[in-house]
């Protein structure tokens, strides 16, 4: 599908989802976060109560029976490749874990969009959110810290103020880089302003998301609060009673839709529109939502996306599983979808809605951001996951009176005569409101990179031998499992990608001749050089024509155009190149005839690698 097609029905205000990375309990990848919402896991642990007393937790606290042992607890937040990003041990030791991931996944979120920031020609924004800092504690409780670390260290390594220009310095990005930080909606705020950002021209490529990490030590049980009494987020159900706190991470690269379209980039999802307003005062408290503000900034982003609620089939929500909150969102959903009941075609039903917070917890700063990729993947993969643990609606819930029903099982998304569009919703404690209003993106509308010839060069790169042992590994996984074109593979691997001393190339004809190659090790490695040396291309001489030359290279549209050029010319010479280069004979070893075809065919080369 063309340019033309993609942007058939679009209002110029689109952006595209153009990378995703991520890291959540029970996933460390968006890929196996997938595979999980697939398959229905719940990602919630089990906290070992051996385990807490070692973290400190009393004895009196573990003995509570009030006392709830879970939580979406992050795999390897003590693990982080300093060398890699030009931190001592020191230095990583003392930065926060949040910040630590969030560098991380900003360098892979660059990495799944296809773009080194070094060579991108345009400027890239970071836009962002974190928790609270739980691991500043652990540092002052240490003598040894305290001794070694002035405050101003400290401050630089732990505030949440240099969570996105971290990023900016270490990867030398140059767009706008701010910290957002509205609780609970923070990341998907900082989605909602990274394309504002970039619609006002502000930066062409956007990173924006969350991340929030503390310590799992399970909560104390009170009626009536946020907290779930047996340690299970069950949104919308009968005996939902609260949610369960959990840690991740997730980031999003952005860009203008006719940019990415132009770029060639893949694209996961569009983003039609979106909007952000406050509660303000009108509610019973602080803490508490509000109907009439939620509904209002669900259809301000409709009204943005210019997206009739009747063409939205599944609604990713901010779903806390708590008595309050729940009955209060659907009430705002259907104010949004059918105010006064004038919207006909919405019929009870007719929408599915679910909580990514029943699989893996409530992230706190990056909850939005864990629902935005949620929705992000059932758009890919054509499927709705389950919201777990439902099995009664909440009593304060009709859903026979609203368009809405719960997706209590995995469910195939059906084609309708509207593109598949999906709302996510995202409430911070204080009032803040976020809606995102996404659009599938349609097969085949990629455009195509370079695709030189049949044959393929695959490179790969890293800072360490063992690094760049887990990228050979990784690819050839990638090719076995994934349907890709392996040109569009190359591409990638050589324009996408940073390029680091220790080096690893094959060259490929099929996904399957590259996973054969790098699972037998028949690739060339090589260190390279600190500071790179120039290239020279070198030309053959005298001795190197033969019958045949170029017949594969003749295929290709640039060369087989300036190779007739150099045959029209050579014609009024009375050389037949093009019949001498087919079928050979003594003339072409005549030095008259030998060097002009060699001429011929070197500049038809040069040519095609100039526009490659």
């Amino acid at each position: 599908m063309d340019r033309t097609a993609m942007l058939k029905n679009a209002t110029g205000l689109e952006i595209a989802i153009v990378g995703m990375a991520g890291r959540f309990p029970g996933a460390r990848s968006v890929d196996e976060f997938w595979q999980l919402l697939q398959e229905g896991r719940e990602a919630i642990a089990a906290l070992d109560s051996e385990a807490l007393r070692q973290q400190g937790v009393s004895p009196e606290l573990l003995n509570d029976p009030q006392h709830v042992k879970a939580g979406g607890v992050l795999a390897d937040v003590d693990r982080f490749d300093a060398a890699f990003f030009g931190y001592s041990p020191r230095e990583a030791e003392l930065l926060d874990p949040q910040q630590r991931l969030f560098l991380e996944c900003a360098w892979e979120a660059l990495e799944t969009a296809g773009y080194d920031a070094q060579r991108y020609d345009g400027t890239v924004g970071v836009y962002g959110g974190a928790g609270m800092n739980g691991y500043l504690f652990n540092l002052y409780s240490s003598a040894r810290i305290r001794e070694s670390a002035s405050p101003y260290e400290l401050f630089l390594a732990s505030d949440k103020d240099f969570l996105t220009t971290r990023v900016s310095y270490k990867l030398d990005l140059q767009g706008p880089s701010l910290d957002i930080q509205t609780a609970c909606s923070s990341s998907l705020v900082a989605v909602h302003t990274a394309c504002q950002s970039l619609l006002s021209g502000e930066c062409d490529m956007a990173l924006a998301g969350g991340v929030a990490v503390s310590k799992q030590r399970g909560y104390r049980y009170q009626e009536g609060g946020i907290y779930s009494p047996d340690g299970h987020c069950r949104a919308f159900d009968a005996q939902a009673a609260g949610t369960v706190g959990g840690n991740g991470v997730g980031i999003v690269a952005l860009k203008r839709l006719e940019d990415a379209l132009r770029d060639g980039d893949t694209i996961d999802a569009v983003i039609k529109g979106s909007a952000v307003n406050n509660d303000g005062a009108r509610k019973v408290s602080y803490t508490a939502p509000r109907i009439d503000s939620q509904a209002a900034v669900i259809r301000a982003a409709q009204a943005m996306a210019e997206v009739p609620p009747e063409t939205i089939s599944y609604i990713e929500a901010h779903g806390t599983g708590t008595a309050l909150g729940d009955p209060i969102e659907i009430a705002a959903l259907t104010q949004a979808f059918q105010p006064a009941g004038l919207v006909a075609d919405l019929a009870a039903g007719s929408v599915a809605i679910g909580s990514v917070k029943t699989n893996i917890g409530h992230l706190d700063a990056a909850a939005g951001i864990a629902s935005l990729i949620k929705a992000v993947l059932a758009l890919k993969h054509r499927q709705i996951p389950a919201s777990l643990h439902f099995q009664q609606p909440n009593p304060q819930i009709d859903f026979e009176q609203t368009p809405f029903y719960v997706n209590a099982a995995l469910a195939d998304w059906p084609q309708g005569k509207n593109p598949r569009r999906t709302g996510v919703s995202s409430f911070g404690i204080g009032g803040t409101n976020v809606h995102v209003i996404l659009e599938e993106a349609e097969e085949g509308a990629i455009a195509p990179k370079n695709t030189p010839t049949s044959a393929q060069l695959l490179i790969l790169s890293a800072k360490t031998e063992a690094a760049l042992e887990a990228a050979t590994a990784n690819l050839a996984a990638h090719l076995e499992r994934q349907p890709v074109d392996l040109a569009d593979v190359a591409y990638t691997l050589q324009m996408g990608r940073r390029p680091f001393s220790h080096r690893r190339t094959l060259v490929c004809q099929s996904p399957s001749d590259a996973v054969r190659q790098l699972q037998e090790r028949s690739f060339s490695s090589h260190q390279a050089a600190e500071s790179p040396s120039p290239v020279a291309f070198m030309f053959s001489g005298q001795g190197s024509q033969h019958p045949g030359m170029a017949r594969q290279l003749y295929g290709q549209p640039v060369f087989r155009e300036s190779l007739e050029r150099c045959a029209e010319l050579l014609a009024g010479e009375g050389i037949a190149l093009l019949d001498l280069l087919n079928q050979g004979g003594e003339e072409i070893n005549q030095t008259a005839i030998a060097q002009p075809l060699l001429f011929a065919v070197e500049y038809a080369l040069a040519q095609l690698w100039q526009s490659w």
